[in-house]
């Protein structure tokens, strides 16, 4: 696979260093502080906020401040989404005042409920508006901006090349490409080939995203798009080792911190379960973890009774919780579940 050596090399992005070519993507109520901070240990080479609403995030709205505060890592980087630009720069200063290091705009998102608001991948139907949002956020911040998007909104406008071109020429440094429009939301097989014509068009970093979960995949993914780096998403439900597994196979190394025994990976969930209790306290802190857990029992436990299930998803009482998921991984899992996730 020598495409994939290519993983193993830092890349720059708008002066910020970023140390390997394996990204974990942005992925709304998942990828909060817990989760990246496992990601980064595990060698992914760049982590990113979850999706952040510009709009509340200006208006100061409860929540906000704990999806773009500093984490620590050595690249702080938040996503924004909104359709306002006054909201957009607002936003973006304000993460920047936070220390984000980079700013990432969201123009991929697919959700019902951020296009019926014109955010996301709605923008991709108007690329004079998705201009003036990049405009905007470049305007506001000294650091570097970046977009994700899709290939367009449907196989009638694949517009990708054309708002990665224009965003370029506006100052962004970097752009992520799904390779699969709006229209087909998470269906069928991700296009690959088809980010190619991105990359073509820019000569800026292109990053390629969709249906990654192996150094084999992200080998063919770089052969197919001609891109710079690969971003992996659902991928990492319940396997928050995924990215730096592969970024470490580019090196022939061994992926940093994989729990590779039941016990081990019984004190792994119960400590991201806590982690996550411990950020957004104990009643948000249940409901939030509920589907990191049913995750981590789909790939890990796949075999555990419903009853037992159902205790740990719907327990509010963290004590039983714990004892249960100790129980099911350091008891019921098996090794071998644990190296088919990596």
């Amino acid at each position: 696979m020598a495409e994939l050596t290519t993983l193993a090399s830092p890349l720059d992005v708008g002066g910020v260093k970023i140390r390997n070519r394996v990204f974990l993507a942005p992925m709304s109520g998942i990828t909060d502080e817990p989760f990246r901070q496992r990601a980064h240990a595990h060698g992914a080479g760049l982590v990113v906020s979850e999706m952040v609403a510009s709009g509340e995030l200006a208006k100061g709205r409860a929540g906000c401040d704990l999806r773009i505060r500093h984490s620590g890592l050595p690249v702080h980087m938040v996503q924004l989404a909104g359709r306002e630009a006054v909201h957009m720069a607002e936003g973006a200063r304000i993460a920047a005042g936070e220390g984000a290091d980079i700013i990432d705009i969201n123009m991929g998102c697919p959700a019902k409920k951020v296009t019926g608001g014109y955010a996301g991948s709605a923008l991709m139907r108007d690329l004079d508006h998705a201009l003036s949002l990049i405009e905007a956020v470049v305007g506001a911040v000294s650091v570097p901006v970046t977009v994700k998007m899709r290939l367009g909104w449907d196989e009638s406008a694949l517009n990708a090349p054309m708002l990665a071109r224009r965003a370029e020429q506006a100052g962004v440094s970097m752009v992520t490409v799904h390779g699969r429009t709006r229209c087909q939301f998470y269906q069928g097989k991700a296009d690959w080939r088809a980010i190619a014509r991105v990359k073509q068009a820019v000569s800026i970093p292109v990053v390629a995203n969709g249906d990654v979960g192996s150094p084999e995949e992200a080998a063919t993914i770089l052969e197919q798009s001609g891109a710079d780096a690969v971003m992996i998403g659902r991928a990492h439900y319940g396997a928050p080792w995924v990215a730096g597994s592969i970024a470490a196979a580019a090196t022939g190394a061994s992926a940093q911190g994989i729990p590779h025994t039941p016990q081990a990976l019984a004190d792994y969930v119960v400590s991201h379960y806590e982690d996550m209790l411990s950020l957004y306290g104990i009643e948000s802190g249940l409901r939030q973890a509920r589907k990191h857990l049913g995750w981590y029992l789909d790939r890990h436990a796949p075999d555990v009774s419903a009853e037992r299930r159902r205790a740990i998803l719907t327990s509010s009482e963290p004590s039983e919780v714990v004892a249960e998921l100790c129980r099911v991984f350091a008891d019921g899992a098996q090794p071998t579940s644990l190296r088919s996730a990596a």
